[in-house]
């Protein structure tokens, strides 16, 4: 009889695994973290969970942990690569090579173009670009227009670009440097989605950071308004400080060359900018210093109750990397938009990275990399995914498109 009744036991018990063990099986990597599903390299199921909201002001970061934390030291960024002078980008007809007689002659020809430039991977390591990069130097800074990898001794490549500099179109140098910048969302979706040119600079010129919209906002549990400075006030930090719509707006606009990068170098706004950045910064570390099991290898990201966009990469070291001027791109962003008092819950993060089941774009370079697109119900899902030295997707992005 007892022997009945264990069996009786193990079978409901394997029942209900059956039938509910997403919810039993579930990893616990620290308080409140959730598992979510998303498509990972070659479209197979990645196990990702989701931590606990990190929020300050309109800006919610939800952590996405993974317990695997793949090798991705085989791949080269491109402000590394820039910076160490394992690449080069050039205005096109920038780039010289020399004759057997020493003469330097331009790789391409017909003059410089808005939209493409030239790049030299002279590296170990195949290079990895993402959309919405900013470059400096040449006749006007340029973002990348498309994640990709260049491979290594790769023949000089021409480079699709946008411009996110009006009113320059000369320079004392025809390369770039790393700008150590990344687009914020609202530009980065025109370039890595829509590839319009047009729409690029309406965004980067109409949505320039609209700081002070709200009336208070909580810090540490306490209202605080927005007219104190960046700082502490009996052991809490303060909200950055409140700037007018119009001044923010006119940033842009007062620059000989309407570059977007002055959003960042401006005083008035590289404060509330940096001292957003720096909170949320300190937010995050402290939250995710307790997630135990897992590594954190990217983030979903939410303004108000809108979750709007997600970065994941391959590895922790891959998004540490990418991390601060990931998050300064975000912090830019929460400031063009309206203060609403809703905050997105990890309900809200979970559905958002619900598996996509919309038509399969494909481009690929053999042997080198595959970029994937899906769109559905209004959001769009892009893996990079490196063919060699190994098959692993290095970033995947998914992002709401109004």
């Amino acid at each position: 009889m007892r022997t009945k009744v264990k069996g009786a036991v193990a079978i409901a018990f394997a029942a209900i695994l059956i039938l509910g063990g997403t919810t039993l099986l579930k990893p616990i990597w620290g308080p409140q973290i959730d598992v979510a599903a998303a498509p990972g390299g070659g479209g197979s199921a990645e196990p990702w969970a989701i931590g606990a909201p990190i929020t300050y002001q309109d800006l919610t970061v939800f952590p996405v942990i993974s317990s695997q934390n793949a090798d991705t030291g085989d791949f080269e960024t491109l402000d590394e690569a820039l910076s160490s002078g394992d690449a080069v980008i050039s205005e096109l007809g920038g780039y010289m090579r020399r004759t057997r007689d020493g003469e330097p002659v331009p790789i391409y020809t017909g003059g410089s173009q808005v939209n493409q430039l030239v790049l030299v991977n002279r590296g170990k390591h195949p290079l990895l670009l993402l959309a919405g990069e900013v470059v400096s130097g040449g006749k006007q800074d340029r973002i990348i227009g498309k994640d990709r990898i260049v491979p290594i001794g790769s023949a000089p490549l021409p480079l699709d670009v946008f411009c996110v500099e009006h009113g320059r179109w000369t320079g004392a140098s025809m390369n770039f440097s790393a700008a150590e910048t990344m687009v914020h969302p609202s530009v980065r979706v025109q370039a890595a989605v829509k590839q319009d040119q047009s729409q690029v600079w309406a965004a980067v010129r109409d949505e320039t950071p609209k700081v002070g919209q709200s009336e208070s906002v909580i810090v540490e549990g306490q209202a605080t308004g927005v007219g104190m400075s960046a700082g502490t006030a009996g052991g809490v930090r303060a909200a950055p400080p409140a700037l007018s719509s119009a001044a923010i707006d006119g940033v842009i606009s007062d620059a000989p060359t309407q570059s977007y990068r002055r959003i960042y170098q401006s005083p008035m706004v590289q404060n509330s900018v940096e001292g957003f950045a720096d909170e949320m910064s300190r937010r995050f570390d402290r939250a995710t210093s307790r997630i135990k099991g897992g590594r954190v290898v990217g983030v979903v990201v939410a303004f108000g109750d809108d979750v709007a966009w997600s970065d994941i990469f391959a590895s922790s070291q891959l998004f540490e990397t990418y991390w601060p001027k990931l998050l300064r791109s975000y912090v830019v962003e929460a400031l063009t938009r309206p203060a609403v008092r809703e905050i997105a819950t990890i309900d809200d993060a979970r559905d958002f990275l619900r598996p996509a089941t919309g038509r399969i774009q494909e481009d690929t370079e053999p042997g080198v990399y595959t970029w994937r697109e899906q769109s559905v119900d209004g959001l769009t899902q892009i893996e990079l995914e490196a063919l060699w030295p190994k098959l692993i997707t290095l970033h995947w992005l998914r992002v709401a498109v109004r």
